[in-house]
């Protein structure tokens, strides 16, 4: 089974080591695979180096792309990720 959805970036500092990571090792928890594209590049959504790659800002869309037996799951836990539980607040400098 394939699924995918497109997602923004909401998180201020945009997708960052740290928020990158949290989504690789969620999406190292489905029996599926993860890809992540942006207009210019589809990588491995279970690579931290091929997620960073990515250089997500805040307000750039993305696809998630998971294909086989778990990928609905997988795509529904991981969109949820990027557009609400990586918000954070801006750091301040």
């Amino acid at each position: 089974m394939v699924c995918e959805t497109e997602v923004e970036i909401k998180n201020a500092d945009g997708l960052h080591m740290r928020p990158a990571m949290q989504f690789v090792d969620l999406a190292s928890q489905f029996e599926c695979e993860v890809k992540v594209s942006n207009p210019q590049l589809t990588v491995d959504g279970k690579s931290i180096m091929q997620m960073t790659m990515l250089a997500a800002t805040q307000g750039t869309k993305l696809r998630i792309t998971a294909k086989g037996r778990d990928a609905e799951q997988a795509v529904a836990a991981l969109s949820d990720l990027l557009e609400q539980k990586l918000v954070e607040k801006p750091t301040s400098e």
